[in-house]
């Protein structure tokens, strides 16, 4: 019989193995043969299959005692700050995002000042799965949620860094001048200059996702775990 939660690290290892391996060495043949309507058939059925995988064999794993003191009302108010900070940058990566596949439209984007969230970072939506893997580290310290969050975590900053290079590959002086007005990293200075709307999407998503963690986790979280 298979330990729990040695197939939750199994499970991670191929939600981000396939991640890297599709979207950058496998990318270019995979698209030569399947045509590009095929590989992304092909990239989703099978991030959904070890998204699915991983999220099944957590759900298996059993709840340890945490490796470090966590579940207290400190930890928890921190990692509320850091999940609301990252359901704001989520808001706010799908306007105007240079990242995003839009052929012609991603250089043009690349050229403009950054605003809003991409004044922060030019990684808003990466940064946001980095968050919420770090807050779930820090409240919730069992060894099946940090095999987890560490899987985001790590796919999250190393796919930013490899989505810089590729961008560089594709796009050239247009992406190099975008790095240059903006940040790999997390300016947090910035964070109040992204404008209300954001800020409301954000509460509003972190309102409801926290809300929705009873059911889904087995315990409240948010403001939620104070009301």
């Amino acid at each position: 019989m298979v330990d729990p939660l040695a197939e939750l690290v199994a499970a991670s290892v191929a939600f981000v193995g396939s991640h890297f391996a599709m979207s950058h060495p496998l990318r270019a043949p995979m698209v030569r043969v399947l045509k590009p309507f095929g590989f992304m058939l092909v990239y989703s059925a099978a991030s959904f299959a070890t998204l699915f995988w991983m999220v099944s064999a957590f759900g298996n794993a059993p709840v340890t005692t945490p490796l470090w003191p966590g579940f207290g009302d400190f930890s928890w108010m921190v990692a509320s700050v850091l999940t609301l900070v990252a359901m704001v940058l989520l808001a706010g990566s799908f306007a105007g995002n240079p990242a995003f596949p839009q052929p012609g439209a991603e250089k043009l984007a690349a050229t403009k000042q950054p605003k809003g969230v991409f004044a922060v970072t030019r990684h808003p939506m990466m940064w946001a799965f980095a968050l919420w893997a770090v807050a779930h580290i820090i409240a919730a310290p069992t060894a099946r949620t940090l095999v987890v969050a560490t899987a985001i975590g790590i796919l999250a900053l190393v796919g930013a860094h490899l989505q810089d290079r590729k961008k560089e590959a594709l796009l050239g002086d247009a992406w190099a001048a975008w790095e240059a007005k903006t940040s790999y990293w997390l300016r947090w200075g910035k964070l109040l200059t992204t404008g209300w709307l954001w800020w409301a999407i954000g509460l509003a998503l972190w309102l409801g996702i926290t809300h929705a963690h009873q059911a889904m986790g087995g315990w409240a979280a948010g403001v939620w775990r104070w009301v």
